[in-house]
């Protein structure tokens, strides 16, 4: 599916079975709390810190998918293509980046 049939699905979810969006401030909250727990499986399972029990049988995809949810839930409340807008981002990122990683020593 594209990001934009993504997004469609989300917002038809939301409106089934969701009764309505949360604010935008409720889910900016949602999307860091999301994030941190996506970053407690990151930190140990390919960091330092042991991991936890409780955290060895989560699915990090999972944990992405609710970042990703979480996201355009926001993107839809406030009128963001999400399609379009990473097309312009990697437009973005390849005219201003486009030496600068190739080009740095330290990822040799």
């Amino acid at each position: 599916m594209t990001i934009t049939e993504a997004q469609k699905q989300v917002d038809d979810w939301i409106k089934r079975y969701g009764v309505r969006y949360f604010n935008e401030l409720t889910n900016m909250v949602i999307l860091s709390e999301e994030v941190g727990e996506l970053s407690r499986i990151v930190a140990r399972r390919y960091g330092e810190q042991s991991e936890k029990e409780s955290d060895k049988g989560k699915d990090i995809g999972d944990e992405m998918a609710d970042v990703l949810w979480v996201l355009m839930c926001l993107a839809n409340q406030t009128g963001v293509d999400l399609e379009a807008a990473l097309e312009r981002n990697f437009k973005k990122k390849t005219s201003r980046d486009s030496k600068r990683h190739i080009e740095n020593p330290k990822l040799r």
